[in-house]
């Protein structure tokens, strides 16, 4: 025999937990001679993350498209104009922001890292970034000759994207590729792929 449930009787609530998917990265590479590592990069990130990358047109000067995983797409000035047409068409630069949940920049050059403190969006990555969400975090990884890095303007801009919540993976001393010594290197690509992964690992797992 069926008894009623009594009135008022809470009733257990079966929550269903989503299942965590793999972090989405967009990587970025600007003109620096340290883009010779950006292959070397995105095999580090595409071990445990979604990646999608994003070349400058100076840093194709330096990157092997050889050495990106071959189902890797990177995106380059050419796609940011190719892919609309009309009105309703999406918007690459767009696409890419809302698809991300962290932009990682490295190399992270002393032009764009000037372009990025003015708000200047002349190509695809600074408009990824002049249109980031920043409840999402951003990462760079400078590269420059110790003497631009020393630029007090340098300062400046670093003091402005660190407003804006963008974090810095600060540069090394080293023999430079021009053959001065100092500051301005960058990290290696194990430590910009070791800082942002601990990261993303203290974060909650992203889930759809």
């Amino acid at each position: 025999m069926a008894y009623p449930e009594p009135q008022g009787a809470d009733r257990e609530m079966v929550k269903v937990n989503p299942t965590p998917r793999k972090p989405r990265v967009l990587l970025a590479a600007s003109g620096s001679v340290a883009a010779i590592k950006f292959g070397n990069l995105c095999h580090c990130f595409s071990e445990w993350a979604e990646v999608k990358a994003v070349a400058t047109k100076a840093s194709l000067h330096f990157i092997d498209r050889a050495s990106i995983p071959k189902d890797l797409k990177l995106y380059t000035d050419e796609e940011e104009w190719s892919s609309w047409g009309k009105i309703g068409d999406s918007v690459l630069h767009i696409e890419l922001r809302r698809w991300a949940d962290i932009m990682v920049i490295a190399p992270l050059s002393a032009n764009t890292l000037g372009k990025i403190a003015g708000g200047l969006c002349d190509n695809l990555l600074t408009c990824v970034v002049r249109a980031w969400d920043y409840s999402k975090p951003m990462f760079v990884a400078p590269a420059m000759n110790t003497f631009m890095w020393s630029n007090p303007f340098t300062e400046k801009h670093l003091m402005t994207i660190d407003e804006l919540g963008i974090s810095l993976i600060p540069p090394v001393s080293k023999r430079l590729a021009c053959g001065d010594y100092g500051n301005g290197a960058m990290a290696e690509p194990s430590l910009i792929h070791s800082t942002v992964r601990l990261f993303l690992e203290s974060r909650p797992q992203p889930s759809d």
